[in-house]
């Protein structure tokens, strides 16, 4: 994206500087669950309006999980549009984690019931969609619409992970949610793979290769 002339604002506060160009419908997207072995990238897109009450929101990683729970309801009883979408552990694995997380986040723009004027990007990586976009690094720190989504996203992906954990309790799914843990790696050790492990991450492709390390 070219650099606005005369204006910084676009890059210190994009939502900000958007809203002062008459733009309403801004749309923050972020994604959860890049760094796990296991499960599905979660991306959620959100409209959050004007003078939303959302008290505490800011990235969801510096968010205690209940406080997340409470905006998590919030934002969808709040939001004049949402949604959120998932990509699993086999397409991770035949897109890499990069593209499906891009993917994820184009696809949750692409549902979303109101279309957007412009789309605030978590990141530095441009989404693939023919839509006005601007990539924010740190964005979930910056702009309340990408804080907003990724509470969506993470809040999603833990119940994801929770329901998998009924399925597979011995990997304790629930308590690090799919993460390279010491106790998920000593129960990779103990157990091997299961079918929502990301099999060309490593600490997973090592035990179907054969080389599987001490924990």
């Amino acid at each position: 994206m070219k650099r606005p002339r005369g204006s910084s604002q676009v890059f210190a506060d994009p939502e900000a500087y958007w809203r002062g160009q008459g733009i309403g419908l801004i749309c923050g997207v972020d994604e959860a669950g890049r760094g796990p072995l296991a499960g599905p990238v979660v991306a959620a897109a959100v409209i959050v309006p004007v003078g939303a009450d959302l008290p505490g929101l800011r990235d969801s990683k510096r968010v205690p999980p209940e406080t997340r729970e409470t905006l998590d309801q919030a934002i969808r009883s709040q939001a004049l549009a949402f949604a959120v979408m998932e990509i699993g552990a086999r397409e991770i694995e035949r897109l890499g984690i990069l593209a499906a997380s891009l993917k994820a986040m184009a696809q949750a723009v692409k549902a979303l019931a109101v279309l957007p004027e412009i789309v605030l990007v978590d990141g530095n990586q441009p989404l693939p969609l023919d839509y006005p976009q601007q990539p924010v690094v740190k964005g979930d720190d910056r702009c309340p619409a990408i804080a907003a989504a990724s509470i969506l996203a993470k809040v999603h992906r833990d119940r994801c992970m929770a329901a998998y954990h009924r399925l597979y309790p011995q990997y304790n799914f629930a308590g690090h949610k799919g993460y390279a843990t010491r106790e998920h790696l000593e129960a990779l050790q103990c157990w091997g793979p299961c079918r929502i492990h990301r099999r060309t991450f490593r600490g997973v492709k090592e035990w179907l290769s054969g080389e599987a390390p001490d924990v």
